[in-house]
């Protein structure tokens, strides 16, 4: 029994030291108070996206939930009222696997609301499927509705000082790749959908985001808005919800022990949206709250423009 109890001791020790060292990420630390401030979170219902809403709302911000269950949403907006004592808080209607849904939401937040200063790209998925418009289900919400999103609000938010759009990225980027032949062809990063391909397909739309904030903040230059990607850290979330039984078996015990929970995961969001002096670093990477590089592929100046070129003939701006 000795044994056993200093076996457990030992195991438990490792992963607290695993834990703090290697996994828990870093915090934010702006003070910013963002009283008369308007923000849009994407996702803002669940996980990270939640946890987002709920810091920038404690700050006195705006917040508008763009969300496509409204009762999951209408429950967050209730949690969210409450924790933070903030009663503007607000949920709007967005599904990012409809390009018509997010036109909708465009014109009603136009015509509703006088201001944008925050733009958080955060909700995403990962699992099979076609959205409205034909497009991977992956491809097309991780990137082109948010995409089509961030450039119909883009006027909006250069009409404000200092606006900024953050989109949720990840590490996953670097296993990325973006070949336009197969986009051409299959309307999608990828050419089927196995598991393989859907996490291939993940990682693709993960570097379409690096490559979009690129991009976009060339297109920023000389306005008062700047743009960030970001890594929020491996983290505890319902990313996965659309997964097999099996695959979710096998993948949230080891969530549950490893993986950062939403508040933590939402830190190096919340930098990028609100830390003081990053300005000049528009465009640019962060992870644990901080300025990183990015791999080769998410570097390529030409590879950026064409995706945009390409997203704007997608989604009908061209």
């Amino acid at each position: 029994m000795a044994d056993l109890l200093t076996g457990l001791t030992v195991l438990i020790l490792v992963y607290v030291l695993i834990y703090y060292t290697l996994i828990k990420g870093s915090v934010c630390k702006s003070p910013a108070v963002l009283k008369g401030k308007t923000a849009i979170v994407t996702g803002g219902n669940t996980g990270i996206g939640k946890a987002t809403a709920l810091d920038l709302a404690r700050r006195g911000a705006r917040v508008i939930l763009a969300c496509r269950n409204k009762q999951r949403a209408e429950a967050a907006v209730h949690d969210i009222r409450r924790d933070s004592g903030n009663s503007e808080v607000v949920f709007m209607q967005l599904d990012l696997a409809s390009l018509q849904s997010v036109r909708s939401f465009a014109e009603t937040f136009l015509k509703t609301e006088p201001r944008l200063d925050l733009l958080i790209n955060n909700a995403g998925l990962i699992g099979p499927g076609r959205t409205a418009d034909g497009f991977g289900m992956i491809f097309g919400v991780n990137h082109l509705g948010h995409f089509l999103l961030t450039c119909l609000l883009l006027e909006r938010l250069k009409e404000g000082g200092a606006s900024r759009v953050v989109n949720v990225s990840a590490l996953a980027h670097r296993r990325g790749t973006v070949d336009f032949g197969i986009l051409s062809s299959h309307k999608d990063l990828v050419t089927g959908q196995s598991t393989l391909q859907n996490i291939q397909a993940y990682c693709s739309s993960k570097l379409c985001n690096v490559l979009f904030t690129r991009e976009l903040a060339n297109r920023l230059e000389g306005t008062n808005a700047t743009c960030f990607s970001l890594h929020p850290g491996v983290i505890q979330t319902e990313i996965g919800r659309h997964l097999s039984l099996w695959q979710k078996i096998v993948t949230i015990p080891i969530a549950k022990l490893f993986f950062l929970d939403a508040e933590a995961g939402a830190q190096t969001t919340l930098h990028c949206a609100l830390q003081e002096g990053i300005e000049p670093l528009s465009g640019r990477y962060f992870s644990n709250c901080a300025v990183q590089e990015v791999g080769a592929k998410a570097r390529d100046d030409a590879v950026a423009k064409k995706l945009w070129e390409v997203s704007e003939r997608l989604t009908g701006l061209a």
